[in-house]
């Protein structure tokens, strides 16, 4: 069996680091059995859909590194939707409905004011029909069969269809809800796992006796818990935290892929600075069934764990050309973001001010400025200028390092300096000095 999974994202608004994690998932356990990750847009809401979000989902897609092996719309594919309607019509599994959005809240609410689950009710097959009135339509369960599945998070799942309401599929303006159009999609689409969020658990108890009525064998399902945010409970933030924010932050794609792919799991979040440990490790049996807390904080703490094992050929194309591979292994250190990179070109090559020398510090600055010409720039300036500068002032310790960090660099924190130095121009090196 080839493994085939889908992300089928709806074209209303951009991805945000909920729907990426599903996405994530999906295309891990796609790659890790050599099968096939598709995008299916769900756009049936002709109304709400936009190209430009369609062109966004593509757009954070590849920045994320997930490749697509096919692409359907839900839009093109609306008259085999109808054609699968009819089946399901002509055998009885949908039937039409007449009552009205404030009926059935009444409904409702009488069957709750009696301690009764609020189950839709159906109607005698001889029920008059009211003249002049669309219907909306429904989709019958076999309250004979109970529904059962294995999930790969959540272990054998069961539900008794007489506590569940018939779904409604179809509006009376002719328009598709969810449940149906993706059914029909997964058995054309040929898709053997989903992988989703466990608020659509009672939707695959419904969708799975769908499958079964039009005659497919349902797919594997795995429902993962939601994400949290910090203060425990889930954040309006995630829902609108998007790919252009992240990206906006400097945060490395790879980054959110390490952090989205272990949360909720048994596995520690790890830097990686490539997406093949995860698809090797990806095991939904090590998901756990509480909610995942995702950390900005945390985030950004990864991020630059990740820049420090990063190469300089993984960045080249959006560093200063100053920036050189020795420059970047020197500073990738001290940096949170890629872009803090172009901060540095000032310290390598000027123009650069040095900041006013306390008096205590004047001593040891001098001392530097006077030793720095005699010293050989391609072996080891720093130690050679601090070995100078002790033996002629008699500091050492903080009182002869700083001050000369900072004169060199402006700065009072950094780099190693051993490493740094050698790779600012020698003749730059003592006019800051001297200054």
């Amino acid at each position: 069996m080839t493994v085939v999974t889908r992300f089928a994202p709806s074209p209303t608004g951009t991805l945000h680091v909920g729907n990426v994690r599903t996405a994530l998932h999906n295309w891990l356990w796609a790659r890790k059995h050599g099968g096939r990750f598709l995008l299916r847009i769900d756009d049936t809401d002709l109304e709400r859909s936009k190209e430009e979000y369609v062109d966004a989902i593509r757009a954070d897609l590849a920045w994320l590194g997930f490749d697509v092996d096919g692409e359907e719309r839900q839009s093109a594919r609306f008259a085999q939707y109808e054609r699968e309607f009819a089946k399901l019509k002509a055998v009885g599994r949908v039937y039409a409905c007449y009552e009205t959005p404030e009926e059935l809240d009444i409904r409702r609410k009488i069957l709750l004011s009696r301690g009764l689950p609020p189950v839709y009710e159906r109607k005698p097959a001889d029920a008059p029909v009211p003249e002049g009135v669309a219907p909306h339509w429904r989709f019958r369960l076999d309250h004979d069969a109970p529904i059962a599945w294995a999930d790969m998070v959540r272990g054998n799942q069961h539900f008794d269809p007489k506590t569940m309401s018939d779904p409604v599929v179809r509006r009376a303006d002719g328009s598709w809800l969810y449940l149906l159009p993706s059914v029909i999609d997964d058995i054309d689409m040929a898709i053997t796992h989903v992988v989703r969020g466990e608020d659509h658990v009672s939707n695959t108890a419904t969708q799975i006796q769908m499958f079964e009525a039009l005659g497919a064998a349902p797919p594997a399902f795995a429902h993962e818990a939601l994400l949290v945010g910090t203060e425990g409970k889930l954040s309006k933030r995630l829902g609108s935290l998007g790919m252009e924010a992240l990206r906006d932050a400097g945060i490395e794609p790879v980054a959110l892929a390490a952090m989205l792919a272990r949360l909720g799991t048994s596995d520690p979040v790890e830097p990686v600075t490539s997406l093949k440990p995860l698809i090797e490790s990806i095991d939904f049996s090590r998901f756990g069934r509480a909610p995942a807390r995702f950390d900005e904080a945390e985030l950004a703490l990864l991020n630059q764990k990740i820049l420090h094992h990063t190469d300089h050929d993984m960045v080249a194309g959006r560093l200063p050309a100053a920036i050189t591979a020795a420059r970047w292994h020197a500073i990738r250190p001290n940096l949170m973001t890629v872009a803090e990179a172009a901060e540095w070109v000032a310290v390598f090559d000027g123009p650069f001010a040095p900041p006013p020398a306390d008096e205590a510090d004047r001593a040891v600055i001098a001392a530097a400025a006077a030793a720095a010409p005699a010293i050989d720039w391609d072996a080891d300036p720093w130690h050679a200028l601090t070995g100078a500068v002790k033996a002629a002032t008699g500091m050492k310790g903080r009182a002869l390092f700083l001050p000369l960090r900072r004169a060199l660099t402006g700065r009072d924190h950094g780099p190693e300096m051993a490493e740094l130095l050698p790779l600012i121009d020698k003749s730059a090196a003592i006019a800051r000095l001297s200054a």
